[in-house]
């Protein structure tokens, strides 16, 4: 059914062109929206003419007109009046009132469609159908984007979503509390280089105007409509694996996320396995602050000493010894490439342990 908000938004449209007083009431003669200063009691009039068999009457000196849904009465119209401009004006109302019923609708059937889609819940038949009877292409390039925001996800931020995406051919969803889903097609010059502008885009445009911090994820493109449900499972991969393992981005592109997307895939039992295997029975390493940055910046700077040292403006001799101390901790010397490949990996397994630990309680 359409919002009070949008029926309020029609009529006072309609009596800003027209300048005649109208309100829309329910069968019960509950008011639902009012253009126009006129205070008269419509209540008995209204029930009666709902019980009546007449489609528009002409009661209190107004034009009186039934609006309906698939057969059911949804609204009455009431125009100030009894003239023949008035009657024009009421019928023009009925017409616009129908017109957004069905496009509402359709709106939500689509809705409806999309997340059944994307959670895997329809046939291929089912799938070739609706999208047929929703005039919804079945081939053609499109990619799920997953947009998470800080605070709790409101109209405000679906809205500004919205406007971003203004072609006809994206949806705009979601099928549960946290996330934003757009399911967007690819316009014949963008490519798969394009995605990451436009999270980009949509990360920046919610921190301006809804003042929260975001975070985007997007899947692959795929060029099937049945195959929906894997960019957005892509997605949500990608967001997961983000907040593990890269903290610091704010936009996530499944292929990119190189070894943390297998490290995601490994059970538990497994990654405890390796790390007793790195680390012996001492599992539980703690390193600080000062530690970790030295470790970060030198992996960054591909086991360069003397490039590490400079930008960390210690001498290069601290951060020897450094090495040496972790060297003394783990058993492993990062100064070689395969330990250092085997650290590395060792922090990102440990990361995704605690992970694991914080959502099973």
């Amino acid at each position: 059914m359409i919002s009070n908000q949008i029926i309020q938004h029609t009529i006072e449209g309609m009596r800003e062109i027209t300048d005649t007083d109208m309100l829309v009431m329910d069968s019960e003669a509950n008011i639902l929206a009012r253009a126009g200063k006129g205070s008269e009691d419509f209540s008995a009039a209204v029930k009666a003419f709902a019980g009546s068999e007449k489609e528009q009457d002409v009661l209190l000196k107004s034009s009186f007109f039934k609006v309906y849904d698939d057969g059911q009465l949804a609204f009455i119209v009431v125009v100030k009046g009894d003239t023949k401009v008035a009657r024009m004006i009421g019928q023009i109302l009925v017409f616009q009132l129908n017109n957004l019923l069905v496009a509402y609708k359709e709106r939500y059937d689509k809705d409806d469609f999309i997340k059944n889609l994307l959670l895997d819940n329809l046939l291929f038949v089912d799938i070739l159908n609706r999208s047929q009877k929703l005039h919804i292409e079945m081939h053609v390039g499109r990619v799920v984007f997953l947009l998470e925001t800080e605070k709790e996800k409101d109209a405000g931020v679906m809205e500004i979503v919205r406007n971003l995406f203004t072609t006809g051919r994206d949806f705009i969803t979601a099928v549960d509390e946290k996330d934003i889903i757009v399911i967007h097609e690819m316009g014949e010059e963008e490519s798969a280089r394009d995605l990451d502008h436009i999270a980009q885009t949509m990360v920046d445009m919610l921190e301006s105007e809804a003042m929260t911090n975001a975070r985007v994820s997007y899947g692959t493109v795929v060029h099937d409509l049945k195959e929906v449900s894997r960019s957005y499972k892509e997605a949500k991969m990608a967001l997961d694996v983000g907040k593990i393992f890269y903290g610091e981005r704010r936009v996530i592109a499944y292929s990119n996320l190189g070894i943390g997307r297998l490290i995601y895939q490994l059970p538990l039992p497994l990654c405890k396995m390796f790390i007793r295997e790195i680390f012996g029975e001492e599992t539980d390493i703690h390193f600080d602050e000062e530690m970790l940055t030295t470790i970060d910046q030198f992996f960054e700077n591909n086991l360069n000493v003397s490039k590490t040292s400079r930008e960390l403006y210690i001498h290069r001799n601290t951060l020897v010894y450094r090495l040496d101390k972790l060297q003394k901790m783990t058993g492993l010397d990062i100064q070689t490439f395969d330990d250092a490949i085997t650290f590395q990996i060792a922090l990102m397994v440990i990361k995704y342990m605690k992970y694991l630990e914080t959502i099973e309680f």
